[in-house]
């Protein structure tokens, strides 16, 4: 059985080349899995949109609906970034169930992931930081809701502290909330997490991975996790616009690598989710995301 791997044409939601949020990065992701052999038919797997009760199990009643009748007013809509026509609409519904199915896959066949994902930014009240709809979250309090887990960990690994993953979870003790990201860059405002680790401008590879290192044993010690959401956001690479660490292709190859071997070697599902990444060089952006399904089909 190859990875299972969840995607959706639409999740490009068509903007424009020089927009800031590089929508082109969703179909050059996948171009790139199935030029390496990773999205055969057996592995691909269709999303769905999040139906509305799932996604008001995370958000208010009032913003679901307001999303998805594409009436969100101008001042969230500018702190999500873009405005919410049908197409985004559409692709945040998509994009939340396609987390919500690998979450599943993951539980069936122990690792699974989605070719979008990890919209950390995305509060109770609304979206925020182009993120519509947290699909960690509504995926994490779908499965507590039927469940199908009891115990849920989150390994944040964007460039970004996840600030709307904290608000949401902040009072549900069934799901422990990490966040690594960088000190000094956006939110201005964080909302604390469970457990967060803020890095220094310019934290390269070495400090990184052993600040990684020391940390995934405490987190594994807390519980026994029946799931973990790991956002692979590749941010953190060197190039990236929007990040201000340091890590290379090899550094975000090893981190994965680091993370998805400790729990799985632990039988510990993973749901992986890739998170941001604004480079301007798109290919090249798509090719680090690959990264993520690269080192989990060796844990199939």
């Amino acid at each position: 059985m190859p990875l299972q791997i969840v995607h959706h044409p639409d999740y490009d939601a068509g903007f424009a080349v020089n927009h800031r949020f590089p929508m082109s990065k969703y179909p050059l992701l996948m171009e790139v899995l199935r030029t390496r052999g990773l999205a055969g038919p057996n592995a691909l797997n269709t999303a769905e949109p999040a139906p509305a009760s799932w996604l008001k199990l995370a958000h208010a009643a009032d913003y679901v609906d307001q999303v998805i009748t594409c009436s969100v007013p101008d001042t969230i809509e500018r702190e999500i970034g873009f405005p919410v026509g049908p197409r985004v609409s559409l692709r945040a519904q998509l994009a939340t169930g396609g987390t919500a199915l690998a979450a599943r896959l993951a539980l069936r066949h122990g690792i699974a992931c989605n070719t979008a994902g990890g919209s950390h930014h995305a509060r109770r009240a609304q979206g925020a930081g182009f993120c519509t709809f947290n699909d960690v979250a509504v995926a994490s309090l779908m499965l507590l809701a039927e469940g199908a887990a009891h115990n849920i960990l989150v390994v944040d690994l964007d460039v970004h502290q996840g600030d709307g993953t904290a608000d949401i979870l902040r009072d549900e003790p069934r799901v422990f909330t990490f966040s690594m990201h960088g000190e000094r860059n956006y939110p201005a405002r964080k909302i604390a997490s469970d457990l967060d680790i803020a890095l220094p401008d310019g934290t390269g590879d070495a400090a990184y991975l052993e600040r990684l290192a020391t940390i995934l044993p405490e987190l594994s010690a807390r519980a026994r996790w029946d799931i973990v959401f790991y956002n692979a956001g590749v941010d953190v690479h060197a190039e990236d616009r929007l990040g201000r660490l340091a890590l290379s292709n090899d550094g975000l190859r090893a981190r994965d690598e680091t993370v998805i071997s400790h729990f799985r070697a632990r039988r510990i599902p993973v749901c992986g989710v890739i998170g941001g990444g604004y480079s301007t060089d798109v290919p090249a952006l798509a090719a680090r995301h690959a990264l993520l399904f690269e080192v989990a089909s060796g844990y199939v």
